[in-house]
């Protein structure tokens, strides 16, 4: 099976001087979960915003095939969907539904199309009832839900999610682990939560100043790099 995301020799540097990546490679295969481990300033935010071309940096980045560059990044927008750490930073319209059908609705669906594609996203994790709500009326764990929606109403091929257990309590945790686990998209997910991780991924990859240091069976991964704080 080909890669959905191909990742060579990628190398980044902030304006005030700081190597943010030092030569990354990585692959993720279809239908695959990976967890990305690695310390604050690791360089493991960097690399998933070169994944649709938030960030530009030396090196090569295909997504399901499309070279990451301006002129494709409408389509590979379409193919991989990133869930921020803090949902209200994806959450800005009145209500759940116009958020959820803003994706599609931007990309030029039209408007009885994107709200039956929002509709089903939001069927999909659960909140179709909270569709009329404003945003700011939900709890953290339905935010994290209608961030996610918001981004499965693009249907991509690929999920990245940063810091996903960030707000939630454990119900919403498990909650959070039984939706992710039942989504059929390849997912790269930015952790923390060993526990989290263990629970969904069967590979992982530690990131350590700007490199990926270690890339294996999570499980190892976790016991030969919890002597530095995982």
């Amino acid at each position: 099976m080909s890669p959905v995301i191909i990742a060579r020799n990628l190398h980044y540097k902030y304006e005030d001087g700081t190597v943010a990546l030092a030569g990354v490679d990585f692959d993720l295969f279809p239908g695959e979960t990976v967890a990305v481990f690695g310390g604050n300033g690791s360089g493991k935010t960097t690399f998933v915003l070169h994944l649709n071309g938030l960030l530009d940096g030396q090196g090569t980045i295909e997504v399901c095939g499309l070279p990451v560059k301006s002129e494709t990044l409408k389509q590979v927008r379409q193919k991989i969907g990133i869930v921020f750490q803090d949902p209200d930073d994806q959450l800005f319209m009145p209500s759940v539904l116009e958020d959820v059908a803003f994706g599609p609705l931007n990309l030029g669906t039209p408007p009885d199309q994107a709200v039956e594609r929002a509709r089903i996203a939001l069927d999909q994790v659960g909140m179709l009832e909270h569709q009329h709500k404003a945003p700011y009326h939900l709890s953290a764990g339905e935010k994290k839900r209608v961030a996610i929606a918001g981004v499965l109403a693009m249907d991509p091929e690929v999920l990245v999610l940063d810091e996903p257990t960030t707000f939630l309590d454990p119900p919403g945790q498990r909650s959070l682990t039984v939706l992710l686990r039942g989504l059929p998209q390849s997912k790269l997910i930015v952790t923390h939560d060993v526990e989290f991780a263990r629970s969904l991924s069967k590979r992982a990859v530690f990131f350590e100043k700007g490199r990926i240091a270690g890339d294996g069976p999570t499980d190892r991964i976790i016991e030969q790099f919890r002597w530095i704080g995982l």
